[in-house]
């Protein structure tokens, strides 16, 4: 297992190792040792999965108060996603800079550590899109937040038109 650190501070990349041979491929996609080795939570005690019909759905861009702090390890397991990721901590030197990831089923090697305080979300490039999301702590509802996935603060450059939101999503006001 590899964990590769992005542009953005405490985000990695988690790439599984595979072992071939004539039946296929197995790799593992977490290892509680290997992230502790890497002082990496390692608790994840809420496992959700978002299925999205339609190419060009955004889902985003979701952040949790420190409060209530979420770690997420988020993988795409069908279809394909472009994950973004933006840090929204005043006080972590990669504020306000974002990058964004290519997630696929078909190439399930890769998911993403999302650190507390980083707003994340994703555009499906393909129908049928399923997203696995394991998260340190359950969800509260009082501590969600969310920036305008249009913020032109953060500019995202979504890679195709977006054709399906969540109201609440499109309601999420810019950033200040």
């Amino acid at each position: 297992m590899k964990i590769i650190p992005t542009q953005l501070s405490g985000a990695f990349v988690i790439e599984s190792e595979r072992s071939t041979d004539e039946r296929g491929w197995f790799a593992r996609s977490f290892c509680k040792q290997t992230f502790a080795q890497h002082r990496l939570p390692n608790e994840f005690v809420q496992h959700n999965l978002s299925f999205n019909e339609h190419a060009g759905t955004v889902r985003g861009m979701h952040f949790s108060t420190l409060e209530a702090a979420e770690t997420k390890l988020v993988r795409c397991v069908q279809g394909k996603i472009y994950d973004v990721l933006v840090d929204m901590r005043r006080d972590s030197p990669s504020y306000l800079q974002q990058q964004a990831f290519e997630l696929s089923g078909a190439d399930s090697d890769r998911a993403l550590l999302i650190p507390p305080g980083c707003a994340h979300g994703f555009q499906t490039l393909q129908a049928n899109s399923l997203v696995l999301y394991l998260m340190s702590s359950e969800y509260q509802p009082t501590a969600a937040r969310g920036v305008n996935y249009f913020d032109k603060a953060i500019n995202i450059r979504w890679p195709a038109p977006v054709k399906i939101i969540a109201e609440k999503d499109r309601n999420w006001a810019e950033w200040q």
